[in-house]
C-alpha cells in the first residue's frame, strides 16, 4: 500500500511537470521555437556548461565544510559523489535526492544519514537566504516592470477587485492562523503520551541528528571560505543565465538586471517538487523574459536550451558518480536509484 502511495504521488508530479509544460507550450508556433533552438550559438552555451561543472566542484567542497565539524571526515571526492548522485537522483526522483545523497555518503564514509541530512538543511536554508537576497535586488532594480507586468499581463481586471474587496483574503488569513494554533494546542496537550509512541521517539531522534548537523555551521574553523564557496556558487548561476543570452539574437542585448530576474525566477521554478525543475522553471523563465519584452516562442527556446544543456551536465557527471559510487561499494543492489526512494527515507528515521 506504502509502495502504491508512493507511485501515485511521483506519477501526480509528472503530470503536473507535463501541465505546465503543456502550458507553456500552448499556442505557439513550434516551428518558430525549432528554429530559435537550432540557430542558437552552442559555443555560449558550452562555455556555461564549462563554469557550472566547476560551480559543482565547489559546492561539493562547501558540503565537506559543513560535515567535518560533526566529528566525521569523509575525503572529498566521496563527498562529491554522494551530492552528484541526489542531484542525479532528482531528475528522476523529486526532492529524495538530499536524502538519497546522504545515504550515499553513509555507505561509503559512515557518516550518519541524520548528521548528513542536518547539514543538507543547513545548505537549503543558507541558500533560501540567499535566494530572498537575490529576489530583493531583482525587485529594487526592477520593481516597476514587474509590478505592471504582474497587474496588466497576470491579473488583468482581477487586481482591481482584490484591491477593492480584501474580506476574502482576510477570512483565509485567519482560518488558517485557528488552524495552526489549534494544532499547535493539540500537540501541546498530548505531548505526553506521544513520548510514549515509538515513532514520535524516532522522529525526536532525526530532529536531533538534523540539528547537529545544521549547528555544525558554527563550528567551522574557516567560514570566510564557506561564504567564498557560496558566493561562488550563485555566481556560477548568474553567470550561466547571463552568458546564455548571448546563444540567442532575442537574448543578446538583454542585459545584467534581466540574468539577476531570470535567475531569481527559474531558482523558484527550480525548487518546485517536480522531477529536475521541469515545467515550473520553463514557465518562470519564459514569463520572465516575457517582462523584458521577449517573444515567448524565444522564452521558452531559452529556457528549454538552458535546462536541457544542465540536465546533461547532471546526467553525465552524475552517471559517472553513481558507477564509481557502485563500483567503490562493492554492493550493485545498494545503489540502485529505482527502490530507494521508498527504502532510504525509511533509514532516515531508525
Amino acid at each position: 500500500m506504502k509502495q502504491l502511495l508512493t507511485v501515485l504521488k511521483y506519477a501526480l508530479l509528472l503530470a503536473v511537470s507535463g501541465l505546465l509544460m503543456w502550458y507553456a507550450l500552448r499556442g505557439q508556433d513550434l516551428s518558430r521555437v525549432g528554429q530559435y533552438m537550432r540557430s542558437a550559438n552552442y559555443w555560449w552555451l558550452g562555455l556555461t556548461i564549462l563554469i557550472s561543472a566547476m560551480g559543482y566542484f565547489s559546492r561539493a567542497y562547501r558540503w565537506k565544510m559543513q560535515i567535518t565539524p560533526t566529528g566525521y571526515n569523509p575525503g572529498y571526492w566521496a563527498v562529491y559523489h554522494a551530492m552528484m548522485v541526489g542531484y542525479l537522483a532528482n531528475l528522476v526522483l523529486p526532492r529524495m535526492g538530499e536524502v538519497i545523497r546522504c545515504s550515499v555518503l553513509q555507505r561509503s564514509s559512515k557518516v550518519p544519514v541524520q548528521v548528513a541530512l542536518g547539514t543538507v538543511v543547513t545548505e537549503r536554508v543558507i541558500d533560501v537566504l540567499v535566494l530572498l537576497g537575490v529576489l530583493s535586488a531583482t525587485l529594487l532594480l526592477d520593481f516597476n516592470r514587474f509590478w505592471t507586468f504582474v497587474t496588466d499581463k497576470i491579473l488583468g481586471g482581477q487586481y482591481d477587485a482584490l484591491a477593492r474587496n480584501r474580506t476574502p483574503l482576510l477570512i483565509a488569513g485567519g482560518i488558517a492562523l485557528v488552524l495552526l494554533l489549534g494544532v499547535a494546542y493539540t500537540v501541546f496537550r498530548n505531548l505526553e503520551r506521544l513520548r510514549q509512541n515509538e515513532l514520535f521517539n524516532k522522529f525526536v531522534a532525526l530532529v536531533k541528528g538534523l540539528l547537529a548537523g545544521v549547528f555544525s555551521v558554527l563550528k567551522m574553523e574557516n567560514k570566510g571560505l564557506f561564504l567564498l564557496h557560496t558566493f561562488f556558487t550563485w555566481l556560477v548561476y548568474y553567470l550561466m543565465d547571463y552568458l546564455a543570452f548571448f546563444c540567442f539574437p532575442e537574448t543578446y542585448d538583454l542585459g545584467m538586471r534581466a540574468a539577476l530576474a531570470v535567475l531569481t525566477f527559474g531558482a523558484f521554478g527550480m525548487a518546485a517538487p517536480v522531477a529536475g525543475g521541469i515545467g515550473p522553471f520553463h514557465v518562470m523563465v519564459q514569463a520572465t523574459l516575457l517582462a523584458y519584452g521577449v517573444s515567448m516562442e524565444a522564452g521558452i527556446a531559452y529556457a528549454l536550451v538552458v535546462h536541457g544543456a544542465q540536465t546533461l551536465l547532471v546526467v553525465l557527471m552524475g552517471g559517472i558518480s553513481f558507477l564509481v559510487s557502485m563500483a567503490s561499494s562493492g554492493r550493485k543492489g545498494q545503489l540502485d536509484l529505482s527502490p530507494m526512494a521508498v527504502s532510504i527515507s525509511n533509514d532516515a528515521v531508525e
